[in-house]
C-alpha cells in the first residue's frame, strides 16, 4: 500500500483500518488499497466531528416563509394562457428528443418483504408488472406519442446493479431499444461508529453503504451518463424515484413551464393531507428555495394558518423533479459536488476489535446520506407546480397499510376507473363510493385520458362488473 495513503489515514485518526493489513493476500490488499483510495481523507475529522460524535443542529432560518407554486388548476386568464404555452412547449422538447427520464433505484424491497431490487417488484395490480415494468411501458407510450424515443438513465447501487441489469434483459428491455437505457452506480460513503471511527466489513473492506439521492448528480458525471446527455442535446432530465408508478415519466405541462420559467430545478409540490404529513416542505429563505423535513419544522410552523383556515406550509414533496442538464453540469464541474450530509442512526454488521464480524442488535453506527432536494437552494431559479395526488403518487414503501404496495395497487385500479368512466365506460361503485372491480390498463398503451378514450373505442368496452377484474 501507497506511504502517501498510509499517512493520510493516519492523519484522519483511522489508522485502526490498517491492522489486518499485513495478513492480506495480494489480491485482497489491491482491493482494500483502491477502497481506500477512494476516500476524501481530509474531509473524514470534520464529517466525524460534525455529524457523528454529535448530532448536527436543525438551524430554522428566521425568515423561513413558505414557498410560492403554481396552483394545479390556473388561477386566471392570464395564468390559463401560460399553462397552454406551457404545455406546447414541453410538447416541442419531447418530440424534439431534449428530455431523459432518470429513475433513482438503488434500494431493495426489504421493508416489502421482497427479495431483490426494489424496482423489480410485482405491483400490478392483475398481472405482476413490476415498478420498472410501470416506468418502461410510460416512457413507451411517451416516445411513440411525441415521436421521438425518450433515452431512460436508471441509477443503481453497488448492491443491486447486477441483478437490476439481469432483469432488464430476462424481459428484453420490456421492448425498449436496449441502448435507450442507461445503468449507473451512485456513489457509497464509508459508515462511522458512534466513536467517529470508520467500520470495517472484513478484515479487507469498509462497512459501504450507498451515499443518498443526493449522490445521483455526480453519479450521473462520473458514470459518463451526463456527457451522454450532452451529446444527445438533452437539455432537461425527469426525475422520480422507483417506489411510484403513478408518477408522469414525462409531463409536457411540468417541463414547459420549467423551460418557460428558466427554472434550473423544478418540484412538483403536493397539498398535504394534515400538518404533519410526512412529506418534506417547500420553504423559502433568504431568496433560496428549500425543503424542511417534517420532522425539522417546528410546531408552530407546522400548524400556522392562512386567514381562511388553511396550512400556510401547505407544499409538501414527493420527490418528483425537472433539471436542466446545464445545472447538474454546473454543480458537478471538476467532479465533485458538495451537499449537506443527513445522519441516520444504523445497525450495522462490522468486525470487532478481534477481527470478528459482529451483527448488533441496536443501532451501533451512524450513515450519512445526501438528498437530491439539498440542490435546490443552489439553483438560480425553481419552479414549483401543484400535481393532484390521486394522479402522480401511490408510494410503495411497505407491504400493507399506509404508503404501502397494497394502497398503491388500489391507486392505481382508481385511476384507471376515473379514466375509462371519463371515456364513458359505467364503473361499479361500493356503497362507500369505492371502485368495486380491479383494473389493469397496460402503461405502454394508456398513458392519459385520451389514450383511455381510444382504448375504449377499439375494444367496445361498454361497463364493468361488481367484482370484475379487468386487464387492458
Amino acid at each position: 500500500m501507497d506511504e502517501i495513503l498510509k499517512q493520510a489515514i493516519i492523519a484522519a485518526g483511522q489508522e485502526h483500518l490498517l491492522r489486518f493489513i499485513d495478513n492480506l493476500s495480494a489480491g485482497e490488499l489491491a482491493q482494500f488499497t483502491e477502497e481506500l483510495a477512494a476516500i476524501d481523507w481530509a474531509q473524514i475529522p470534520a464529517l466525524s466531528a460534525e455529524y457523528v460524535l454529535k448530532r448536527p443542529d436543525i438551524a430554522i432560518p428566521a425568515d423561513l416563509a413558505p414557498a410560492e407554486f403554481f396552483p394545479l388548476k390556473p388561477a386566471d386568464a392570464a395564468m390559463q394562457k401560460l399553462y397552454c404555452d406551457a404545455d406546447a412547449k414541453g410538447v416541442e422538447l419531447l418530440k424534439n428528443g431534449k428530455v431523459c427520464c432518470l429513475t433513482v433505484a438503488g434500494g431493495q424491497g426489504t421493508r416489502l418483504g421482497f427479495d431483490g431490487p426494489k424496482g423489480t417488484y410485482p405491483i400490478g395490480p392483475v398481472s405482476d408488472l413490476s415498478l420498472f415494468g410501470y416506468f418502461a411501458g410510460s416512457i413507451a407510450r411517451t416516445s411513440e406519442k411525441y415521436g421521438s424515443q425518450i433515452d431512460w438513465y436508471i441509477m443503481t447501487s453497488p448492491i443491486n446493479r447486477a441483478a437490476t441489469e439481469a432483469f432488464f434483459r430476462e424481459k428484453n428491455f420490456f421492448g425498449l431499444p436496449q441502448d435507450s437505457v442507461f445503468f449507473f452506480t451512485q456513489g457509497t460513503m464509508p459508515a462511522f461508529g458512534t466513536d467517529g471511527k470508520l467500520l470495517m466489513s472484513s478484515k479487507n473492506s469498509l462497512a459501504l453503504s450507498p451515499d443518498g439521492h443526493g449522490g445521483t448528480l455526480l453519479a450521473l458525471r462520473k458514470s459518463g451518463a451526463l456527457d451522454k446527455m450532452l451529446a444527445k442535446g438533452v437539455e432537461y432530465i425527469s426525475y422520480f424515484q422507483v417506489d411510484n408508478p403513478l408518477v408522469p415519466v414525462a409531463d409536457p405541462r411540468f417541463i414547459g413551464l420549467s423551460a418557460l420559467e428558466n427554472a434550473e430545478m423544478s418540484a412538483i409540490m403536493l397539498s398535504k393531507t394534515n400538518s404533519r404529513e410526512k412529506l418534506g416542505n417547500f420553504c423559502v429563505s433568504g431568496g433560496r428555495t428549500m425543503i424542511i423535513e417534517y420532522s425539522d419544522l417546528p410546531d408552530e410552523l407546522a400548524e400556522k394558518r392562512n386567514a381562511d383556515g388553511s396550512l400556510a406550509f401547505v407544499a409538501g414533496s414527493p420527490a418528483i423533479h425537472v433539471l436542466s442538464v446545464g445545472f447538474v453540469e454546473k454543480l458537478t464541474s471538476g467532479g465533485t459536488l458538495r451537499l449537506p450530509w443527513h445522519r441516520a442512526d444504523k445497525k450495522i454488521a462490522c468486525l470487532d476489535e478481534n477481527g470478528e464480524l459482529f451483527t448488533p442488535s441496536e443501532p451501533n453506527g451512524v450513515k450519512l446520506e445526501s438528498f437530491i432536494f439539498d440542490a435546490l437552494p443552489l439553483a438560480a431559479k425553481v419552479m414549483i407546480l401543484e400535481g393532484d395526488r390521486a394522479e402522480v403518487f401511490a408510494p410503495t414503501k411497505n407491504a400493507t397499510g399506509v404508503d404501502s404496495a397494497e394502497s398503491c395497487r388500489v391507486m392505481i385500479t382508481e385511476r384507471n376507473a376515473r379514466r375509462l368512466q371519463a371515456a364513458g365506460v359505467e364503473i361499479p361503485l361500493t356503497s362507500e363510493g369505492k371502485v368495486d372491480a380491479v383494473i389493469q390498463l397496460a402503461p405502454e398503451r394508456v398513458l392519459d385520458e385520451a389514450d383511455a378514450a381510444e382504448l375504449v373505442k377499439i375494444t367496445g368496452l361498454k361497463k364493468i362488473l361488481a367484482g370484475q377484474v379487468v386487464a387492458l
